[in-house]
This record gives structure tokens, sequence and C-alpha cells, in this order.
């Protein structure tokens, strides 16, 4: 089996639920794979706007709009919103560092995490709903492309906040390389599938990112596994925001 396959598999293992055999994935495998992050991002955001196109025959634009984010959700297993909502207990928990890292550990969810999810959920969906039909199918193709992409920039710009994690595996390798790949990536494919808006959406994206993580730094001295995941789930909510404004 290539390298290059091994550490694709690795990667969708990770971030999907899709049965790419998981089990046998081996450790360095899994930190090779990160680079791959925006490549499975691509393949669930076409994967999604296929989904789109099947329920916007059946459905009107709000069911559909629901049932692609259902799908996306699913897909993933919730595991970038796990991380979402333990990253708002935490952080909304207005406790010390060390506490905010012991909250999000925890595997109980409390009132922020439900905000959290709800908001950023329902954001999704009726921006989604409320995008330009022309839109919509970009939306959906660039919002699991970018969220991956997030993951990366918040590697490559905060350490890791933990002494060990989930997450660490993925700290063995920089992500610069992979990193600019998927920049230069975003940076054609977001104008070419959705025009101007495209474009907004990977520079505001980003910019998004790069503000989270400064506050990230402030709060919690650097990323976790949570914040990663927190990161790809806003700036999805983001993207479909973009995509749905009038510009």
């Amino acid at each position: 089996m290539p390298d290059w396959w091994r550490k694709l598999r690795a990667a969708a293992a990770f971030l999907t639920r899709f049965p790419v055999g998981g089990a046998g994935v081996e450790e360095k495998d899994l930190a090779g794979g990160l680079a791959f992050f925006p490549a499975v991002g691509l393949c669930l955001g076409a994967l999604a706007a296929g989904c789109l196109i099947v329920a916007e025959h059946l459905f009107a634009p709000p069911l559909a709009a629901l049932l692609v984010v259902a799908f996306l959700a699913l897909a993933t297993g919730g595991f970038h919103l796990d991380g979402l909502a333990d990253t708002a207990d935490g952080l909304g928990s207005s406790r010390s560092r060390q506490q905010m890292l012991a909250i999000m550990r925890d595997s109980h969810i409390g009132v922020m995490g439900v905000l959290a999810i709800v908001v950023v959920l329902a954001v999704k969906v009726t921006a989604l709903a409320a995008a330009p039909p022309d839109r919509r199918l970009a939306a959906v193709l660039l919002m699991p492309t970018v969220g991956r992409t997030a993951i990366l920039l918040m590697m490559r710009l905060l350490p890791y906040a933990r002494k060990e994690g989930r997450a660490a595996v993925f700290y063995q390798r920089p992500p610069s390389t992979a990193l600019a790949a998927a920049l230069l990536g975003l940076a054609v494919l977001g104008p070419g599938v959705g025009g101007m808006a495209g474009g907004v959406v990977v520079v505001a994206g980003m910019l998004f990112v790069a503000g989270f993580a400064a506050y990230c730094r402030r709060m919690l001295g650097g990323a976790t596994g949570d914040t990663l995941g927190a990161a790809c789930e806003m700036t999805e909510a983001l993207v479909a925001l973009v995509m749905a404004a009038r510009i």
C-alpha cells in the first residue's frame, strides 16, 4: 500500500465514521495524515453537495439544508461538535487555566456546551437555507474543506496546551507545508466555485481562526483537541454565513 494512501486512510478514519479500515491505522500514519485533513474535508464537501442536490429535488430549501447539516454531523460522528461543546464549557466557565482544561476533559456537557452546539447548527441550517441558490452548492462544498484547513492553521499558530491527549500525535510533525498547500488550494477552490463570495470565505475563515487562536493562547496557553474541533465547527458556520450574505 502506498505511503500516501495509508496516511489518507488514517486521516479519513480519524475524521469520519466511514468504514475505511481505521482499526489497522498506525500512529506514524495518523501523524502523517494531518496533511490530508483538507482533502478529507473536500471529500466530505463533495458528498454533502451530492446530498444537497438530491434533497433540493425533494424538499424546500430549509429542509434540504437541515438534511445536509445532519449528514455532515453524522458522517463525522459529531466529533468536532463534541470539541465545540467542551471548549464552550471550559472557556465559558471563567475559571483558572488549569480548571478550564480540566472542565474541557470532562465528558459531561454543560449549559454553555449545549448552547454552542445549538447556535452553530442553527446558523449552518438557516444560513444555507437563506443562501442564493447559485451559492448554496458552493457553500456546502467549502464548509468542510475550510473547516479542516482551520485545524491546520490552529496547529501552526499554537503549541499543544496539554502534556498528553488525543491530538498530541498530530504535533509530531509541523503542518507548515501541508498548511501552505491547503491555503493555495483554497485560494483556487474558493473563487472557483463561489466567485467573489468564495474568495471572501477563504480570507474571512482564516482571519477568524487567527483571532480564535489568539484568544485560546491567552486563555489556555495553546490548543487542545477540543479547541481544534471548535475552530472547525465555527469556521464551517462562518462559511455558510458569508455565502448567505448580500455581497
